[in-house]
């Protein structure tokens, strides 16, 4: 049996031996080797979630994890990715012409003839600017939400709660990238952000249709429906308290 340093790897916790002092070349390697290789870390997560999403969060809940990054930190990656984007080519605006154009749409339908018009704009701006400066904390106090939203609508389906936490938290991945791409695009298209929105909904349909391959497609496709429309409802409800504690801190300040 030999010993020593022609020992590769730590019998007690299986780390590489001799381990490498933390320099350039160090840092390089660890950023080839998690980020820019296409057969594992964040570049090989993102394409397999874009172009076989449902096979790799069902490949994840089976416990196939070796070559993915974990969902979480890849959300906190993406969302910092397109925050830093809107920063530099939005000024900082991210939400702000996908909500104008769902209040539009609102006062189209007579939404708001029984609004007063200046408490309906401050609303909307306190809404929009609590959501550009706080993105990643507004899309974790919704993560619940979505996987509680979905877990109701596929009951009988197999997975529990926190089984869709970690989907809910995927299909959020696929938001931001989608997202990523509206703020790019939104100086040539700037209806970009608000088409966004429908294309996620879309790819969240496509999604859990692949992951539930063996099920129903439309039965699939329904029962996505409901979740998103549940989703979307409670997520307007804690905007409209954030609203709500946003202008009450306003008066009384």
């Amino acid at each position: 049996m030999t010993d020593g340093p022609e020992q590769k790897f730590c019998p007690a916790c299986g780390q590489p031996t001799p381990a490498h002092r933390i320099d350039w070349h160090f840092l390089g390697h660890e950023l080839e080797h998690s980020v820019l290789h296409m057969d594992r870390g964040i570049l090989y997560s993102l394409k397999e979630l874009m172009l076989r999403p449902g096979h790799l969060m069902r490949a994840y809940l089976d416990g196939q994890r070796a070559k993915q990054v974990k969902p979480l930190l890849l959300l906190m990656i993406t969302a910092a990715a397109v925050v830093l984007l809107g920063k530099y080519l939005l000024g900082g605006d991210l939400v702000g012409s996908a909500m104008q154009a769902g209040y539009s749409q609102g006062r189209a339908m007579g939404g708001n003839d029984v609004a007063d018009p200046a408490v309906v704009t401050r609303s909307f701006a306190a809404a929009r600017d609590w959501i550009n400066t706080h993105l990643t904390a507004f899309t974790l106090l919704c993560l619940p939400l979505e996987a509680a939203a979905f877990w109701l609508a596929f009951r009988g389906r197999g997975l529990n709660y926190p089984e869709w936490l970690v989907v809910s938290a995927f299909l959020t991945v696929q938001t931001f990238v989608f997202m990523a791409f509206a703020v790019v695009l939104q100086r040539w298209l700037p209806s970009a952000q608000a088409w966004s929105m429908l294309f996620v909904c879309t790819y969240v349909v496509f999604s859990l249709i692949q992951m539930f391959q063996s099920h129903s497609r439309w039965t699939t496709a329904l029962r996505t429906a409901l979740g998103l429309a549940m989703f979307l409802l409670a997520q307007s409800l804690v905007t409209g308290a954030i609203v709500a504690v946003l202008l009450l801190s306003a008066s009384l300040g």
